[in-house]
């Protein structure tokens, strides 16, 4: 029978370990860029523009 208690430390040491951090460090980061140079938000678009263009060589034009 499995217990519930060694369930959640199991889940838990998981989720604490150093890969899965730094997994959902990068994952976030590349959320974070994703939003910023896709974005058709005048005000954001408008100051990466430049950037987006340079490092994506994305047209959107």
């Amino acid at each position: 029978m499995v217990n519930a208690s060694n369930i959640w430390q199991r889940s838990q040491g998981w989720v604490l370990s150093l890969p899965f951090q730094v997994f959902l460090l990068i994952s976030l980061c590349m959320l974070i860029l994703w939003t910023l140079y896709f974005s058709t938000y005048p005000p954001v678009h408008d100051t990466l523009h430049e950037t987006r263009h340079h490092t994506l060589t994305v047209a959107c034009h």
